[in-house]
C-alpha cells in the first residue's frame, strides 16, 4: 500500500495539474455540448422564426410572453376583457382600488402553485397588495382600463445552472410553452428558445427588416411572420407568403403641433389633399374600427383641393413652408407620395393667389409654394421633427389618454386642447359604457375636426415561410 500511495502522490505531483485541468475542460465542453446533444436525440420538430427588434429577457414581445405565460385578466378577439388567472375581481373606493381573486389549483410551470403574492406588476404610483386570495391595487386615481394593463403575462425569475459553474436568470411562466434557453450579447437577447410537448420554436432577433430578409436568404431562420412589405423572396418557388390587415395598428403623419409651421388651416390643407386609400384599409382616427367606442361618419379628409387652397388662403403663411418630412425605411414610398401631394398644393395654391382677389398683396402668394424634403432613419426621434410619418398600435381600450392629453409626456406631437383633455379625463373615470362610448366619440369628432395628424391607413403584416 505505501508503494502504491508514493506512485500515486509523485504522479499527482508531476501531472496532478494536467489531470484537474483536462477534468474541468471536460465538464465544460461537455456542458456546453450537452444541449446540442439532447436536441438531436429529440424527435418534436424545430420551427426558425426571425423578429425584428431590440428586448431583453424582461421585455420579450408580447406573442412570445402570451406563449410563455398569462395575466389575471385577458383580451378577447373583440376587445372586451375577461377574467383569466383571476376567477373575478372588484372595484372598490370609488373606482380607485381593484381587488383581484386569484384561481386555485393553478400551477407554475415547475410544479409550485400560483399564489397571489408570486404575481408581480411593476406599476408607477400603486400600491399592491396581496391576502392568501387576493391581489389588490391601489390606484392614484380612477381607471376604468385598469383591466387591461394586469392582461399582462406574468412570470417568477429563478436563477439555474448555466455551464456548469455559472447561474443565470430563467424565467418560469404559466402557458403551454417553456423558456428552455437563450442567448444574449450584454442584455439584449439575440435568440429564444421556447418548448412545448409538440414542437420548439427557436426565435431569432434582428436589428432592422433588412437583416432579417438577409438571414432567411441565409438559412438562419425559415420563417418572417410580421414583414411589413413581402420582399423578393416571396417569389422563390420555395417560399409561401401570405398577408394581414390590422385594424389595430394605423400609418398616419404626425404633425408637431407646437411649431410655426402646422396652424390649424396649414394641418387641414394638407389633410385634404394626401392620398389616402379605400375601403377597409382606410384608417379613419386613432380608434379600431372593431372597438365599441368607433365613430362611424367621422371627418375623413377625402380628396378636396380646391377646399385646402382656400384652407391655406384664408390664412397665408408668413413664409414659404419648408416641411421636413420624417419616417423610416418601411414608408419611404408612401413619404415619396406625400411630398408630391403637398408640394402640388402649394404650386396650385401660389396660381389661385395670383389669379383670384382674396389675397391682395400678391407679393404674399410666394408664401403658399410647400417644398418638402424627406428624412428617413430607421429610429425617429420624436422629441424633434416637424412631420413624421410612422405607424403605430392601438390599445385595446379606447382610452386615448397617453398620446394626445396635453400634460402627458407621451403626447409626442405636443397637442393641446383643453376640451380634448377634459374628455380624456372623463372617459378613464367614467365606467358606464354607453356613456364611454359617447365620450369617446364626442373625442374622435373635435380631433379629427383639429387634424393634429393625418391618419392614412391600417397597415398590413405580411408573413413569409419556407415550403
Amino acid at each position: 500500500m505505501r508503494k502504491i500511495y508514493w506512485y500515486v502522490t509523485t504522479y499527482f505531483k508531476k501531472h496532478g495539474w494536467v489531470l484537474i485541468t483536462s477534468i474541468a475542460g471536460a465538464l465544460i465542453v461537455f456542458s456546453f455540448f450537452i444541449s446540442i446533444i439532447a436536441q438531436k436525440l429529440e424527435q418534436k420538430p424545430s420551427r426558425y422564426i426571425g423578429l425584428i427588434g431590440k428586448h431583453t429577457l424582461y421585455s420579450l414581445p408580447l406573442n412570445i410572453q402570451n406563449q410563455l405565460s398569462a395575466g389575471l385578466t385577458k383580451i378577447n378577439d373583440d376587445n372586451t376583457i375577461s377574467p383569466y388567472l383571476a376567477e373575478r375581481w372588484a372595484i372598490e373606493d370609488g373606482g380607485k382600488t381593484y381587488r383581484f381573486v386569484v384561481k386555485k389549483g393553478i400551477q407554475w410551470q415547475d410544479g409550485q402553485e400560483l399564489k397571489p403574492s408570486d404575481i408581480e406588476y411593476n406599476l408607477q404610483e400603486v400600491e399592491i397588495l396581496t391576502t392568501p386570495n387576493d391581489i389588490i391595487f391601489k390606484l392614484p386615481d380612477e381607471y376604468v382600463p385598469f383591466p387591461t394593463v394586469v392582461s399582462k403575462p406574468v412570470f417568477r425569475t429563478v436563477q439555474k445552472k448555466y455551464l456548469v459553474f455559472f447561474k443565470r436568470p430563467m424565467l418560469i411562466g404559466i402557458g403551454k410553452y417553456t423558456l428552455e434557453n437563450y442567448k444574449q450579447e450584454g442584455q439584449k437577447i439575440t435568440e429564444i428558445v421556447l418548448s412545448s410537448a409538440e414542437e420548439k420554436l427557436i426565435y431569432r432577433f434582428y436589428f432592422t427588416e433588412d437583416e432579417a430578409i438577409l438571414a432567411f436568404k441565409r438559412g438562419e431562420v425559415d420563417e418572417l411572420p410580421d414583414l411589413s412589405s413581402p420582399h423578393d423572396i416571396a417569389t422563390w418557388p420555395n417560399v409561401e407568403a401570405s398577408q394581414r390587415l390590422h385594424n389595430n395598428r394605423y400609418l398616419a403623419v404626425f404633425f408637431n403641433n407646437s411649431h410655426p409651421l402646422f396652424p390649424k388651416n396649414i394641418r387641414q390643407a394638407l389633410s385634404y389633399v394626401t392620398n389616402k386609400p379605400e375601403g377597409k384599409e382606410r384608417a379613419l382616427g386613432p380608434i379600431n374600427p372593431d372597438s365599441w367606442a368607433y365613430l362611424e361618419g367621422g371627418k375623413s379628409y377625402i380628396l378636396d383641393t380646391e377646399r385646402a387652397i382656400e384652407r391655406i388662403l384664408d390664412e397665408i403663411p408668413f413664409e414659404p413652408p419648408h416641411i421636413e418630412l420624417t419616417t423610416t425605411d418601411n414608408f419611404v414610398a408612401e413619404a415619396e407620395q406625400i411630398k408630391k401631394d403637398w408640394e402640388k398644393l402649394g404650386a396650385e395654391t401660389y396660381q389661385a393667389c395670383l389669379e383670384g382677389d382674396i389675397v391682395l398683396d400678391k407679393d404674399q402668394c410666394v408664401n403658399a409654394q410647400i417644398q418638402v424634403s424627406i428624412r428617413v432613419t430607421n429610429f425617429p426621434d420624436t422629441s424633434n421633427f416637424q412631420a413624421l410619418l410612422i405607424g403605430q398600435e392601438i390599445p385595446p381600450d379606447p382610452d386615448q389618454y397617453n398620446l394626445w392629453h396635453s400634460e402627458q409626456s407621451t403626447n409626442f406631437t405636443g397637442y393641446k386642447n383643453t376640451r380634448i383633455d377634459a374628455l380624456l379625463e372623463k372617459g378613464r373615470k367614467i365606467a358606464e359604457k354607453n356613456e364611454r362610448r359617447a365620450i369617446y366619440q364626442e373625442f374622435q369628432q373635435f380631433l379629427l375636426e383639429d387634424a393634429p395628424a393625418i391618419f392614412l391607413k391600417h397597415l398590413t403584416s405580411y408573413e413569409i415561410k419556407r415550403k
